[in-house]
């Protein structure tokens, strides 16, 4: 027979044990390992991606969740659409949608109908129904850009500006160069080139646009392809120090032309930051939505920020080796 102590010992035991296996299968069934949010892009392949899917991979890890990246390469609108109403027949837990096209408000609208969150990163779509828009000011960054590349030149002199056409978000930098430079009455746009987000691209545009204006003093790229290539045909033409170059974002080329001092600064964007929060964001939605009200569901209140704007920073010669990716 068991002392009175011994009895209590087992008792607590088996409580504890109890305890301990309620546990793991309120975890086996409490854990969304299932759960899957989703990245698409009309544009995987470039460099400037690697930040976006970097944020996605580090949020799903965080939340134990699954994640993945999906669209098309080249801009192809068409495919991306095609891709969206892929995914949205899965039906994720919810979508990140690199937002670059007006025609991609449909398949946001009809996610959103079908009971799927829908957050746009980097560039938006306005008029459709998706809940935040996570990103850069566009247009203050090119606000910033204009400051920086007026000040390279000595508030003087003609300048270019290099950007892909038909984008919402390089439409407001483009504009915020604009309106940047309009300040002083020494400064004037005399070309926009189309650089197509490519380096190969953006390089023969600016050759084109130093012979037609030999007296260029500055280039202002809005996307991530133009200052690399704006740095080779400024080199090729041998006016590397002349011709001043503001780029925009953070691949290795641009980098390392920064280093060599043929770029004189680009301006970053926190694009990990822009798919972290957006997982994140979309997972709260699921799990903890903040009580804005006593029922959001039928107030008709989503529990979300509109907008948030995750700013820029400035990369130059004196800083730009804590700009590379780790290998």
């Amino acid at each position: 027979m068991l002392q009175k102590s011994g009895w209590l010992w087992v008792i607590g035991l088996i409580v504890v044990l109890v305890s301990v296996i309620f546990g793991l299968t309120f975890l086996a069934y409490a854990t969304p390992k299932e759960e899957e949010y989703v990245w698409v892009s009309a544009w995987t392949e470039i460099p400037y991606m690697i930040d976006h899917k970097l944020g996605v991979r580090i949020a799903g890890e965080e939340l134990g969740v699954k994640t993945r990246c999906v669209g098309p390469v080249g801009g192809d609108i068409a495919g991306m659409i095609s891709t969206l109403e892929q995914v949205i027949a899965e039906k994720p837990a919810g979508i990140l949608v690199v937002g670059v096209d007006p025609a991609l408000k449909e398949p946001i609208d009809r996610a959103i109908e079908q009971g799927i969150p829908v957050i746009t990163l980097d560039a938006d779509v306005p008029a459709s129904k998706r809940y935040t828009f996570i990103g850069t000011g566009n247009y203050n960054a090119g606000l910033k850009g204009g400051e920086i590349l007026a000040k390279a030149i000595g508030y003087k002199g003609e300048v270019a500006l290099l950007t892909t056409p038909g984008l919402s978000n390089l439409q407001e930098r483009v504009r915020g160069y604009k309106d940047a430079l309009a300040k002083y009455p020494g400064i004037k746009i005399v070309a926009i080139g189309d650089d197509k987000a490519d380096h190969a691209v953006a390089a023969t545009a600016t050759a084109a646009i130093l012979q037609a204006h030999p007296n260029l003093a500055g280039i202002g790229c809005v996307d991530a392809g133009g200052g690399a290539g704006a740095a080779v045909a400024v080199k090729e033409a041998g006016k590397v120090g002349k011709i001043k170059i503001v780029a925009m974002d953070r691949d290795e080329i641009t980098l390392d032309y920064i280093k060599k001092g043929i770029i004189y600064a680009s301006i970053a964007q926190k694009t990990a930051l822009m798919s972290y929060l957006g997982v994140k964001l979309l997972y709260s939605l699921n799990h903890n939505p903040i009580p804005i009200t006593t029922d959001n569901v039928k107030a008709g209140v989503i529990p979300l920020p509109r907008y948030i704007d995750t700013g820029i920073e400035i990369i130059t010669k004196e800083n730009v080796d804590f700009w590379y990716h780790k290998k």
